[in-house]
């Protein structure tokens, strides 16, 4: 490490605060406009705008003593979220499982942030206790930093922040996207929206070749005229999948087979499935019934928990914990995927098990489908394609940011590698 950085502690930056729930006894604490950040909403993203959870006024003043502003560095230090590291976005308050640094000295809170962020390990080794591990408001501050000169400060986290205002950029870019594509959906086969406004002379609110395939009138069952009803194992190929026994080093050994389990769709943002943590080799692969399923599969998570949704976007081989719908019949994935997520209350009400919930690809099978005509099937999928298709680039280049940022990240945050040499990378990898 260059010799001008220098060590501090984290009280040493400004002002240390530990959250605050407001007492159940203020029964009108929530409701509000002010964020109130949790563990959970620590999603990953840098800056943290969005909240579960809103206090009130009233909830506000039961906790100002623990109110944060905008900027300031929070860190998870309970449980099993220990080491979690966001800034916040807008003045706020955060539960007691969140202790913050509020940095009023020449030092760059970015900066901070980015080298907390890196620390999760340590961050976990400094708690204290077993049943529920702490790190408190005094082991918080203790925690020692280095820190080069605060101009570099800044211009380390401006390399570091650039990268991932361009990740941010393409997570605004792709809940468009969603938003759009799912309000289509919504519209025409969930809500029957231009049918009904067909039914009530309604003027048309799409252009006219699309709004002349579309039915006029509902039938005796209330669905659009035309259409049928089907169950969704007569529309998609419904497959499960299986571990090959993880003491076989040849079903795993260089494998160059992605194998995905539920936990590799917990953590997408969006439903797009693009690499999986552990991979399977040919061997493996031949002991999974359902063998390596094609691109375009879309996969739901069966059990603990029901419900994450992804579309495949690489060849995958699955666990036994999802269902897969390969989409070879009239069905576009994009309207499977959007199915699946109108209908989980279905879903979740044909599961069953004592242990914890399962829905069983039996039980999957008959649950009904009304399926659109052939033409507006081509419609919808002529709409929403391209809008899928960029979320899928946005993504492919969110991941390759993300792991540039992450490699150099460490080595930019502890001296080893410097500014002049990260641009340079930069240029020649971006």
């Amino acid at each position: 490490m260059a010799g001008e950085w220098r060590v501090k502690t984290l009280d040493r930056l400004g002002r240390v605060v530990t959250g605050k729930t407001p007492p159940s006894t203020n029964l009108n604490a929530f409701g509000g406009n002010i964020p109130f950040v949790t563990p959970s909403d620590m999603d990953g993203s840098r800056i943290i705008t969005n909240t579960t959870r809103h206090l009130s006024a009233s909830g506000q003043t039961g906790v100002k003593n623990a109110a944060i502003p905008k900027g300031a560095v929070m860190v998870s230090c309970i449980g099993s979220d220990m080491g979690k590291a966001a800034i916040a976005g807008a003045d706020c308050a955060t539960n007691q499982q969140i202790n913050s640094i509020i940095v009023d000295t020449d030092d760059s809170a970015l900066f901070v942030y980015y080298n907390l962020s890196t620390r999760k390990s340590e961050i976990r080794g400094s708690a204290s206790g077993s049943a529920q591990p702490i790190l408190n408001k005094s082991a918080f501050g203790r925690l020692e930093i280095e820190l080069p000169s605060p101009a570099e400060q800044r211009a380390i986290a401006h390399i570091l922040g650039t990268l991932d205002d361009k990740i941010e950029l393409n997570r605004r870019r792709n809940q468009t996207l969603e938003a759009m594509a799912r309000a289509l959906f919504k519209d025409w086969f969930v809500d029957f929206g231009p049918v009904r406004a067909k039914m009530e002379g309604r003027t048309p609110y799409l252009p006219a070749d699309l709004w002349q395939l579309l039915p006029d009138r509902l039938d005796d069952e209330g669905k659009p005229e035309g259409w049928r009803y089907s169950t969704i194992g007569s529309e998609v190929t419904v497959c499960g999948g299986s571990t090959p026994s993880t003491k076989e080093p040849a079903f795993w050994e260089g494998g160059e087979h992605h194998w995905a389990t539920p936990k590799d769709l917990s953590t997408l943002t969006f439903p797009v499935l693009l690499d999986t943590a552990r991979k399977i080799t040919d061997a493996g692969i031949a002991k999974i019934g359902s063998g390596l399923l094609p691109v375009g599969t879309v996969l739901l998570s069966s059990r603990a928990p029901i419900g994450y949704l992804a579309i495949t976007e690489v060849p995958t081989a699955i666990n036994q914990g999802f269902i897969a719908m390969k989409c070879d019949g009239s069905l576009p994935n994009v309207f499977v995927l959007f199915w699946c997520r109108e209908n989980m209350d279905l879903i979740l009400g044909n599961a069953n098990g004592s242990t914890f919930q399962e829905i069983s690809k039996g039980n999957f099978r008959p649950i009904p489908v009304v399926v659109p005509s052939e033409p507006i099937l081509n419609a919808f999928r002529e709409h929403t394609e391209p809008l899928y298709r960029h979320i899928v680039e946005n993504e492919r280049e969110s991941h390759t940011l993300s792991q540039l940022r992450d490699t150099l990240l460490p080595k930019l945050i502890s001296g080893d590698l410097r500014i002049a040499e990260a641009k340079r990378f930069l240029e020649r990898t971006t």
